[in-house]
C-alpha cells in the first residue's frame, strides 16, 4: 500500500486502525491505570511510535506466540543519539537479550534495561527485515525522523543463535504469553515495528506495548556487572548536568 498520496495514506491510515481494532492490551498486575502513559496493541505487519519519559517502564507481550518486535530507541531531545546495537552486544561481553541487559546509545549511555525477560528468544545480530524497516520508517515519519534516522534494531520474540562455525541458526519464539520489560533511563523515541523476522519466515501476530510511569523503579539494580555500573554512571551524570543546565 502506497502513502506517496493522499488517498494512499488515507487508506494505509485505515488499515492500520480496522487491524488494531478487538481488546487493547491487559494492564499489567499490580499497575494503576492511572499511571499508564501508552497501550496499543499492534497487529502483524503494523508499528508504533511514542516519546516515554526517564523512568518509564514498557511492557512488550507476545499475545499468541508469534510477535516479533523490531526495536529502535532514539534519544527524545537529541535523536542523533540513538541504539547502537555493537556496543550494546559488545560493553556487556553478551549478545544475547536476557534480564539486566544494557540498550545502548553510542555515547555509552544507556537509553533503556532489559528489566524482566520471559522469552529469551531475542536477535541482536539480524537487524530488522524489509518490512520491519518500511514500518519503522512509518513510524519514524511520525515522529520527525527521516529514513536515514532508522538504524540496526533488537528483535524481541524471534531468537537466533551463533553456531561454533559463525552460521546463524533460527530458534523462533517462546510460545504465547511471552513477555518482556524495559526501564527507560532517558527520555527516548521509541519505534517499534511488529513484522517478520528476516530469517524466519513464520507469520506474525499481535503484539502488546504498555508503557507506564514508574520512576522508583531507576533505584534498581539488575545488573552488578562493572560496565553496566559504569555506563548508568555515565548516564547519571550526563541527566544531571543537563537537568543542572536547563535550570539555570
Amino acid at each position: 500500500m502506497t502513502t506517496a498520496n493522499t488517498t494512499g495514506a488515507r487508506d494505509h491510515a485505515r488499515a492500520q486502525a480496522a487491524a488494531a481494532i478487538g481488546d487493547g492490551p491487559e494492564r499489567p498486575a499490580g499497575v494503576d491505570a492511572t499511571n499508564i502513559t501508552f497501550a496499543q496493541r499492534i497487529p502483524a505487519g503494523g508499528y508504533a511510535n511514542v516519546v516515554l519519559a526517564r523512568g518509564t517502564r514498557v511492557r512488550l507481550s507476545d499475545t499468541d506466540g508469534g510477535a516479533c518486535a523490531h526495536l529502535l530507541l532514539l534519544r527524545a531531545e537529541s535523536p542523533w543519539e540513538r541504539l547502537n546495537v555493537a556496543d550494546t552486544v559488545k560493553v556487556p561481553w553478551q549478545a544475547y537479550l536476557g534480564a539486566g541487559h544494557p540498550l545502548l546509545s553510542d555515547q555509552g549511555r544507556v537509553l533503556a534495561t532489559v528489566l524482566t525477560d520471559a522469552s529469551g528468544h531475542h536477535d541482536t545480530l539480524c537487524g530488522p527485515s524489509p518490512a520491519g524497516r518500511q514500518g519503522l520508517r512509518m513510524a519514524g515519519v511520525k515522529q520527525g525522523l527521516e529514513p536515514r534516522d532508522i538504524g540496526p534494531t533488537v528483535s524481541f520474540f524471534r531468537g537466533v543463535r551463533v553456531e561454533s562455525d559463525g552460521a546463524l541458526t533460527i530458534t523462533g519464539g517462546s510460545g504465547a504469553g511471552a513477555a518482556v520489560e524495559l526501564l527507560v533511563h532517558l527520555p527516548v523515541t521509541l519505534l517499534v515495528a511488529n513484522a517478520e523476522h528476516p530469517l524466519d519466515p513464520t507469520p506474525v501476530t499481535p503484539l502488546d506495548l504498555v508503557a507506564w510511569s514508574a520512576p522508583g523503579d531507576l533505584a534498581l539494580s539488575p545488573n552488578s556487572d562493572p560496565e553496566y555500573l559504569r555506563a548508568v554512571e555515565n548516564t547519571e551524570q550526563d541527566w544531571h548536568a543537563r537537568t543542572l543546565e536547563a535550570r539555570a
